[in-house]
């Protein structure tokens, strides 16, 4: 007898969540009735909703203890705020605090959103950092599952935390990317990608070509049970390979195996990124290149702090370690490079390169201190942006991404103080790549350092508003503004440094900073290794109230 199929595609978020726990078992967390809305919405004449777009249940899979995360597709096309991305974050510290307490609580995110919600901005780059840190956590305990099934898809600053779930299962109706077609023809023009190309957005972020590049783990059909059996399979899995995120020098090599300068097509790249080139050829392939000495005050201040100019491996990303003090400190940068293989990162931009690169260094510092003696890590963020191109899209700029953010994650969690020195730009997935998985969080306090998930251009085209209406509306809701004295309104910055001289650093800057690092690691050291302390400080009190009242009222109802 033929069983009729039921598309999981087509149900909306709590429909979703029914579907896969086990019959009966279904216990929503802040439901509506909660009354947890956007606090940020109303003012800006947009009407909010009472769960804000994501439901959170208990109940059981296989009969065992799960946690099912959805996000509604519908509302606000998926668009993490403060509310829905204190939703996720805090279930998941939950789950995490069961897991360590001896229940193993499963966790399961299913995805249809477009990234940060651009009128909460800010507030949703922290929320995903605060997700980013809970999954990598997690993920020690049990295994974390993302489903990506179609509608909306995975977009966005979401598309790192799903580069980062142990098994990913998509269906043909999903798409997982980055950064979405409308904000790559803004940013690099439509020669570079025509978000009217329905065939060309499949063909590169498509589900079947998502899970032929080896970024997903199944490929399965829209059907309900169906689904439910494939995730069922993956929540008891043993398997002890390294999860993809994890797998840097993999991915490098392949990355090594392309030829940017040539056209790129889907199929191509399908035959040409399986075969693995030997890791010597991947060395001999960066040797011989010193750089580009183009200015940035990511390079200025790499350089004030460590007397070195260029990198041994990928020109664009500085490191090297120095001791200052007692310490054992290893400084990363990102920096523009005119060379660059991939010119959509030609200015300072966080790319394919620039991600895998920032993972090796810092999981080289890992791996060389596992004797205990573990060394600080030293971000310094002057990064524009992540890169906006096709190839980035086809090769995977979301997983990059999500390898540097495991990397920093997994430093912190192993008790590397890591700390973030923020001296220019830092914004959307750049910043989320590189930076805010950090221990502290210090920024020049200059009018040169900026915070946000999108250029202006972009947010306002993504947001059908004029860049004036966009500025206006920063004045009603902080998190939307670029400058760094509203970010710190928001409690996640350690320190406002002031009186620095951001692009011309003296003798005493330099002395300024080194000392508020080493303060900063020393903190470290004794402080918590998770990014909890974030919503302790007064200025997170005042103006992340809606993130800790969510967490409380989510503890609560447990």
């Amino acid at each position: 007898m033929n069983v009729l199929k039921v598309s999981f595609v087509e149900l909306n978020a709590r429909e979703r969540v029914k579907a896969v726990l086990d019959e009966g078992t279904f216990r929503e967390l802040l439901d509506p009735f909660d009354g947890f809305e956007s606090p940020h919405l109303e003012r800006q004449n947009i009407v909010p909703q009472s769960d804000d777009g994501v439901v959170v249940a208990k109940g059981k899979v296989d009969q065992e203890p799960a946690v099912v995360i959805s996000i509604e597709g519908n509302f606000q096309g998926g668009g993490i705020g403060e509310v829905s991305g204190a939703k996720i974050a805090g279930a998941l510290e939950l789950a995490l605090r069961d897991n360590k307490e001896g229940t193993p609580t499963r966790p399961i995110l299913l995805y249809d959103t477009g990234g940060v919600r651009l009128q909460e901005a800010n507030y949703g780059l922290l929320a995903i950092a605060e997700i980013s840190a809970a999954i990598v956590a997690l993920r020690e305990y049990v295994p974390v599952i993302g489903v990506i099934p179609g509608k909306i898809g995975c977009f966005g600053g979401m598309s790192l935390t799903a580069g980062l779930c142990s098994t990913l299962i998509m269906t043909k109706e999903g798409r997982l990317t980055l950064n979405g077609p409308e904000v790559i023809e803004q940013e690099a023009g439509i020669e570079e990608f025509d978000s009217q190309d329905r065939r060309l957005i499949w063909n590169t972020i498509g589900g079947e070509q998502r899970y032929s590049m080896g970024f997903v783990d199944d490929l399965v059909d829209d059907d309900v049970e169906t689904l439910k059996e494939v995730i069922t399979d993956h929540l008891d899995s043993k398997d002890t390979q390294p999860f993809r995120s994890e797998q840097v020098d993999l991915f490098r090599s392949r990355l090594q195996n392309i030829n940017p300068s040539q056209p790129l097509s889907p199929l191509d790249v399908r035959n040409i990124w399986n075969e693995t080139i030997a890791e010597e050829t991947l060395d001999e392939a960066a040797e011989g290149s010193d750089g580009n000495p183009e200015a940035s005050r990511g390079r200025t201040w790499f350089t004030a702090l460590t007397d070195q100019t260029k990198s041994e491996d990928v020109p664009s990303v500085l490191c090297t370690d120095k001791t200052v003090g007692n310490e054992r400190v290893r400084y990363i940068a990102i920096a523009p490079d005119a060379t660059n293989r991939f010119p959509r990162a030609l200015n300072g931009e966080v790319g394919l390169a620039e991600g895998w690169a920032i993972a090796h260094y810092v999981r080289e510092a890992i791996e060389q201190d596992e004797d205990g003696n573990r060394r600080a890590i030293v971000a310094i963020v002057d990064v524009p942006s992540q890169a906006y191109g096709y190839n980035e899209e086809l090769l995977g700029l979301h997983q990059a991404g999500a390898a540097a953010v495991d990397a920093y994650a997994k430093a912190r969690q192993a008790g590397h103080p890591v700390i973030t020195l923020i001296v220019g730009n830092a914004i959307s997935g750049g910043f989320l790549t590189h930076g805010l998985q950090s221990n502290y969080l210090l920024a020049l306090n200059d009018e040169g350092v900026n915070v946000h998930v999108m250029s202006k251009q972009s947010a306002a085209r993504i947001t059908r508003r004029s860049i004036e209406e966009l500025e206006e509306a920063t004045k009603q809701t902080p998190a939307m503004a670029y400058d760094i004295q509203s970010f710190a309104t928001l409690g996640a910055l350690h320190e406002l440094i002031d009186g620095i001289d951001a692009d011309h650093p003296g003798s005493e800057d330099i002395e300024k900073i080194e000392s508020r690092i080493i303060e900063s690691i020393s903190s470290a050291r004794s402080g918590p290794l998770d990014l909890s302390h974030r919503l302790q400080s007064p200025q997170a009190k005042e103006n992340r109230s809606a993130s800790i009242k969510v967490r409380e009222r989510l503890t609560e109802l447990w």
